[in-house]
């Protein structure tokens, strides 16, 4: 990729406090401690991607002066966030001298007048007229929950409403669990096939997986990868970190024979669905995991059940799905019916369908209605199939259940961009500076929330789509949480080593996050690994977000392993992860000949290869000095040292503690190798034994080693 970063191009004053004024940032630390100033030429592409043009100090001088009065613009803010049990001020914006009415229609339906408080604020003049802001109280009893501030001008009767969000101070975690933490298994789903399956692994699949690792192992929770939406037509995304949608999920995931309707079908249309299913299972086997090929004979199949129709109870509960979920739905279900026309990249669709209100959509889904109501279909199955799931766990005694993950963005062609396009930024995408593991950075070619429209539209995007992966679940797991606090944005034809961070309001972001798992019952896990600020982990803590500490990342000043003991308790810890190695591939250091084999290093691979037997020696070390191992056993004796390895995580005060389901195996593949695409076959491994051969859900349950490495994680934490 060519850089037009120049060096020592650094920005003028001007254009820095505008940057620094939007949330751009123009200096930062990097991984290794250093400090790097952004260069202009960053700068200013990242202030174009939030419609901020500089050409000059002139206008950047002139845009600095119209953010300052931007806010004087609105009569009421369109964004007002207040922490429950603390009021809050809102200012409202008049003609000086003018008289204003100010009120709060709470959810419930009922109005609250706000008195007005003695606060005096210097009048400006904006746009020819002197603008006076009149202060008024929230009072402190106002319930938690999305609620509406209106004002009304006395003399010309103008109204205007702005939300305002209601938000608890802190998460609060479920009590079994703050007495007694909890084991859950982490597992990337479509990856766990059963005889059953379909070619990947589903739904019915992981509700089996819950329930027996529930009763046999004692298991709380499992943390899967994210169900989000991918494109309705080939090729399919592999990468579930890379959705069309966040907000809707993936109906590859489905169980066929799990819909109602299906008993109902003509025994001809049965034999149909019969003959498909057998080809599906046919893919079990397969050493990698063929997404085109499985939804191709699973889409079929659904279509036929589709066309079965619904009794009258259950059309009224799809009515009812349909009117909850609004527009929201039509629109993802309108985008799915032209993918398939016209291909899942909005890049080559007629003009006309770029605008998902427009009439040219309008005129184009009158054709396509019985495909939209099969696509609207789709998500109310989804969302009865993963209500059920959740069932399930709970009824197997899981304390949590199901943990759903929040991939960081989107794809930039597909349905959110289009849908959302307004709240996301154009012409950068989301990725990571360099870091120990990725020292060239990444760009994960996401576009970013815009901050600015996300406040304008009341963070209603970021809301509904949080509202949705918590709906049938006991957690949430939020992929790269700093990404919260701050993305780094990476413009169009930069590489990712010449990106730069920009802000979001945190307070408004973590508070919504916490109301809506406050509403779902659902506690929040954290991904806070790589470059994080210190700051943001003590913030999180406060408000009762979980982190995420990774057994080979907790090192000591000295860069020596941290004493289990020391670890944190609000988090969520393993010994590895999905962007990991599996432990025993680690173990033997064979990630360090994948990476080199494809040039992802920028030091020699001898330095590398040091550095990682070091780290792994220090371990060993430490696992000896405990007793966890036995002098006369090696680093060679993978099963002991991975069942030591977990036995020390145990000792930890981590109320969550995690087992990848490929440990469980004693799989030595790479599920995901950051920094690469098509050089590695990302998110297409199924599990597998240490011969690499693919290993079935049936004879994942019936392993005496998943047992035994269970057992090891139960030690010294359970009575």
């Amino acid at each position: 990729m060519s850089d037009p970063v120049e060096a020592n191009q650094s920005p003028s004053p001007a254009v820095a406090a505008l940057a620094r004024a939007h949330g751009v940032a123009t200096e930062y630390w990097d991984w290794q401690g250093r400090h790097v100033l952004v260069s202009r030429h960053t700068i200013e592409a990242v202030l174009a991607a939030m419609d901020v043009h500089v050409c000059d100090v002139g206008a950047a001088t002139a845009a600095l002066e119209e953010l300052d009065r931007r806010p004087w613009r609105f009569m009421v803010q369109p964004f007002t966030l207040a922490r429950h049990g603390r009021g809050a001020w809102v200012g409202v914006h008049v003609p000086h001298g003018t008289g204003v009415s100010v009120w709060v229609d709470l959810e419930d339906g009922s109005r609250r007048e706000l008195p007005q408080v003695d606060h005096w604020v210097d009048p400006r003049e904006v746009d020819g007229v002197l603008v006076g802001e009149a202060t008024f109280a929230v009072p402190d009893d106002i319930p938690m929950g999305w609620h509406l501030v209106g004002a009304r001008e006395h003399s010309t009767s103008a109204v205007a409403t702005g939300q305002l969000v209601v938000v608890p101070d802190t998460v609060r975690l479920p009590p079994a669990l703050a007495d007694h933490g909890a084991l859950g298994l982490m597992s990337q789903v479509y990856s766990v096939r059963s005889s059953s399956s379909w070619g990947v692994g589903d739904l019915a699949d992981l509700g089996d997986m819950a329930t027996w690792s529930a009763r046999e192992l004692g298991a709380d929770f499992v943390l899967i990868n994210p169900l989000h939406a991918a494109e309705p037509v080939p090729p399919m995304e592999p990468s579930p970190y890379l959705p069309t949608s966040r907000r809707f999920v993936n109906p590859l995931y489905l169980r066929v024979e799990d819909i109602p309707e299906l008993t109902y079908l003509p025994g001809k249309v049965r034999t149909v669905v019969s003959r498909l299913a057998t080809r599906a299972r046919a893919l079990n086997t397969a050493d990698r995991i063929d997404r085109d090929a499985a939804w191709k004979l699973k889409r079929a199949a659904l279509w036929c059940v589709f066309q079965q129709g619904l009794a009258p109870r259950r059309q009224a509960l799809f009515d009812a799905y349909c009117t909850a979920e609004g527009t929201g739905l039509r629109d993802f279900t309108r985008w799915c019916s032209l993918a398939e026309q016209h291909g899942p990249s909005i890049l080559d669709w007629p003009a006309e369908l770029l605008d998902p209100h427009g009439p040219g959509v309008e005129a184009a889904v009158v054709d396509l209605d019985e495909t939209v109501r099969f696509h609207t279909w789709l998500q109310w199955v989804l969302d009865e199939q993963l209500e059920a799931l959740q069932r399930q766990c709970r009824d197997a005694g899981m304390s949590l259940g199901v943990m759903q993950d929040l991939a960081v963005g989107v794809h930039p062609e597909g349905a959110d961009a289009w849908r959302l396009g307004e709240a996301l930024s154009q012409g950068v995408t989301v990725g990571a500076p360099p870091d120990e593991y990725n020292q060239r950075g990444q760009d994960w070619s996401q576009p970013p929330w815009r901050p600015d429209r996300l406040a304008e539209l009341g963070y209603h995007p970021f809301r509904d789509m949080i509202r949705a992966a918590m709906r049938h679940a006991g957690g949430l797991r939020v992929d790269h949480i700093m990404g919260l606090f701050r993305l780094w944005w990476v413009p169009k034809g930069f590489t990712p080593a010449n990106g730069t961070y920009v802000r979001y309001d945190h307070e408004a972001i973590i508070g919504i996050l916490a109301l809506e798992a406050e509403r779902a019952g659902a506690l929040v896990v954290g991904e806070d690994l790589g470059t994080v600020e210190p700051w943001v982990r003590d913030y999180l803590s406060d408000r009762g977000i979980l982190g995420t500490s990774i057994l080979w990342f907790e090192r000591t000043e000295e860069r020596r392993p941290k004493a289990a003991e020391d670890y944190r308790r609000l988090c969520l810890a393993s010994v590895t992860t999905h962007d990991l190695p599996p432990t025993a591939c680690y173990l033997r250091g064979e990630h360090i000949d994948v990476r080199a084999d494809l040039d992802l290093f920028t030091r020699p691979v001898e330095v590398e290869r040091a550095e990682d037997e070091t780290q792994r020696a220090g371990m060993i070390e430490v696992l000896r000095s405990r007793g966890l191992l036995g002098a006369e056993e090696t680093e060679d004796s993978l099963d002991a040292t991975v069942d030591a390895l977990h036995r020390y995580l145990s000792w930890s005060p981590a109320l969550l503690l995690g087992v990848s389901v490929p440990d469980l195996v004693g799989d030595r593949r790479i599920m995901n190798l950051p920094g690469t695409d098509e050089e590695y076959p990302n998110w297409r491994l199924p599990l597998a034994g240490p011969d690499g051969k693919p290993v079935l859900l049936e004879e994942l349950m019936a392993s005496k080693r998943a047992r035994r490495l269970a057992s090891c994680v139960h030690r010294g934490r359970r009575p």
